[in-house]
């Protein structure tokens, strides 16, 4: 098997890590830098363990895109901070102390020569989603603890997979079509689009995504399987021989309008404008700028987790 693509969900990952590690770890100047050491720990673990030849930390340039909040006003409308001190609208509610230390990981991904992507106006799952499909070489790996990306899982032209943070990168599960499939009841021959369609009907109420009112992920991943898909689901309903019981009928027919906004608001787009941060996505074995990285390392305390990065880097192949 080739080396694999690694696309990493940065915000998924280093909110991961400013929760999981204990905020007592400092820098010199007393900063906290937790959620900085739990990241470089991740990435030189994920390194180890998958051995990738690319490697791209995709990023939200655009937590909540304008198109989707157009079609629903509520999209992570709860998620936005009810003061913008810096006068941008919808600006996210992050901590304070965790937006410092995402300024220090891009500083040390910068000196370190490791590939950053992003595109204006969307979000890291649509990088994801694009540079996936964009991909004819290599296995490509997704890292996340969103589920959303669940729908980028395939194997043509190239096999892609998402390794799903729920439970943390300790009990990380790898996922494909098959897996899928098999855990959300979604057709095999489709499971990725299947996954969308079956958020779509269920809702999401940490995306502000309310779904089709009386239908949740069991009677959605029935519908789907039943019929093969949201087309199929929406035929059976403007026919009044099919099977699909008067309840359900009446239920989808009351949310058509949700629907038909829902598609582009649920699935990940695949061809967003991607812009890397390097000429390559190739992972480097050293860091691109040595002297700057020791200087990062020493003012930000994080010296071991970037001797265990370059450990990785080091039993990479050459």
């Amino acid at each position: 098997m080739p080396a694999p693509l690694l696309l990493l969900d940065g915000a998924s990952m280093w909110f991961r890590s400013y929760y999981g590690v204990p905020s007592s770890i400092t820098s010199p100047d007393g900063r906290p830098v937790n959620a900085v050491r739990g990241f470089l720990d991740s990435v030189a673990m994920l390194i180890t363990r998958q051995r990738p030849s690319r490697l791209v930390v995709c990023l939200d340039l655009d937590w909540r895109p304008q198109f989707r909040v157009d079609r629903i006003p509520s999209y992570k409308a709860h998620r936005v901070t009810e003061e913008h001190p810096d006068g941008q609208p919808d600006a996210e509610e992050v901590p304070d102390e965790l937006s410092v230390q995402v300024e220090m990981i891009s500083e040390i991904l910068d000196a370190f020569g490791i590939c950053t992507g992003g595109a204006q106006g969307f979000e890291a799952d649509d990088v994801i989603g694009t540079l996936a499909a964009r991909e004819r070489r290599d296995p490509v790996i997704a890292v996340s603890g969103d589920r959303d990306l669940l729908q980028v899982v395939g194997d043509d032209p190239v096999s892609v997979r998402v390794l799903y943070l729920g439970r943390g990168l300790t009990n990380a599960t790898l996922l494909g079509p098959a897996e899928v499939a098999e855990r959300y009841g979604v057709p095999a021959d489709r499971a990725g689009a299947g996954y969308a369609e079956l958020a779509l009907l269920r809702g999401d109420p940490s995306d502000g995504l309310p779904g089709v009112a009386g239908i949740g992920e069991k009677t959605a991943a029935a519908l789907l399987a039943q019929h093969g898909s949201l087309a199929g689901i929406l035929a059976a309903v403007g026919d009044p021989k099919s099977s699909l019981s008067k309840g359900l009928r009446t239920k989808l027919r009351n949310a058509a309008d949700y629907i038909e906004a829902a598609g582009p608001v649920v699935r990940v787009t695949t061809d967003a404008p991607v812009t890397l941060s390097t000429p390559t996505d190739a992972i480097p074995l050293v860091a691109a700028d040595p002297p700057r990285t020791a200087e990062l390392a020493t003012r930000f305390g994080v010296a071991s987790p970037i001797a265990r990065l370059q450990k990785a880097l080091d039993a990479l192949p050459g």
